[in-house]
C-alpha cells in the first residue's frame, strides 16, 4: 500500500522536516518505491511535483527537502503500486480544477470492481483506481453544488459520497482545495496538532530533531496527517475506520 502525508496550517509553513522523514519511506526505511509526489497551495496557485522514481533517490525529492516552500495546505504521497504501471501519469497527488479552484487528491488503498460512470468533464489520464475515484468525486461534487460551497457543506457531501467508494475496498485519502484538508481513513491514518507551547520532535525514519519553538510563532497552528506517525516523541491520534476529518487553519474542525 501507499503512504500519505498532509499538512494544514493557519499561516504559510514549510513541510521540510516532515517531508524529510516521509521521503525516507519511499524506498529506504520502507518499500514504497514506485513514485511519489507533493502539491503546495499558494493563494490561488499550486506547486505540483511528481516523479516515477523512488522518493529516497529522486533529485526532485531532494529539492523539496532543501527548498522551504511555505504553504497552508500540502498533500504528499509515496507509491506502492497496486493498480497501474509505474509511470508519471500514475503518480499521486492528482490535480483537477472545479469552480475556478485547484483540487488535489491522493489515495492509499486498493479498490475492487469499481467502475463508475463518468459523463462530465472529469476523466483519468492514467490507469489507477485512485485517479478514477478522484474523477468520480469531482463529478459528483459538481453535480451537488452550483458553486463553491462552504467547508461545512462540502464535508456533509463528502460524507454521503465517500461510502459509495469505500465499499469497494481500502480508501484512505486526502483532499484539499486550498481552504481545508479533508482526510478519510478506511484502515490507518494518524494526526497531530502542533501549537503553542511548541516542543522538540524527533523523526522516526531519519536522525533529525527540531525545536518547533524556534521556528513558529505563539499564534501558529499546524495539523499534520499521515499514514503512520512520523515522530517518536509526539502524541499522534489515530482515526477510527470510516472517519472523515476536516482540518481548517491548523485545527480540527467540528463538522
Amino acid at each position: 500500500m501507499c503512504q500519505l502525508l498532509g499538512m494544514n496550517c493557519n499561516a504559510p509553513t514549510d513541510v521540510m522536516f516532515s517531508f524529510t522523514g516521509f521521503a525516507e519511506r519511499g524506498g529506504h526505511t520502507d518499500h514504497h518505491g514506485d513514485g511519489w509526489g507533493i502539491a503546495f497551495f499558494e493563494g490561488a496557485g499550486l506547486r505540483h511535483f511528481v516523479d516515477h522514481q523512488s522518493a529516497c533517490e529522486s533529485p526532485v525529492a531532494e529539492l523539496i527537502r532543501r527548498y522551504p516552500i511555505k504553504s497552508r495546505n500540502v498533500i504528499a504521497h509515496i507509491r506502492k503500486a497496486t493498480q497501474g504501471e509505474v509511470t508519471l501519469e500514475n503518480c499521486h497527488p492528482f490535480v483537477r480544477e472545479l469552480w475556478g479552484r485547484y483540487w488535489v487528491f491522493a489515495h492509499n488503498g486498493d479498490l475492487k470492481n469499481f467502475h463508475p460512470r463518468l459523463h462530465a468533464s472529469f476523466h483519468p489520464v492514467g490507469t489507477t483506481d485512485s485517479e478514477l475515484a478522484f474523477c468520480w468525486l469531482m463529478q459528483e461534487l459538481a453535480k451537488s453544488h452550483a458553486g463553491v460551497p462552504s467547508v461545512e457543506e462540502l464535508t456533509l457531501t463528502l460524507r454521503e459520497l465517500v461510502p459509495q467508494i469505500a465499499r469497494h475496498g481500502t480508501f484512505n485519502f486526502m483532499l484539499s482545495n486550498g481552504q481545508a484538508l479533508w482526510a478519510h481513513a478506511s484502515t490507518q491514518l494518524y494526526y497531530v496538532l502542533r501549537q503553542h507551547p511548541f516542543a522538540h520532535a524527533t523523526l522516526s525514519d531519519e536522525d533529525l530533531s527540531i525545536n518547533f519553538a524556534e521556528h513558529a510563532g505563539p499564534n501558529d497552528r499546524i495539523a499534520v496527517v499521515v499514514t503512520a506517525p512520523l515522530t517518536t516523541n509526539e502524541t499522534w491520534t489515530a482515526f477510527a475506520p470510516g472517519d472523515i476529518k476536516v482540518f481548517v487553519d491548523g485545527a480540527l474542525a467540528g463538522v
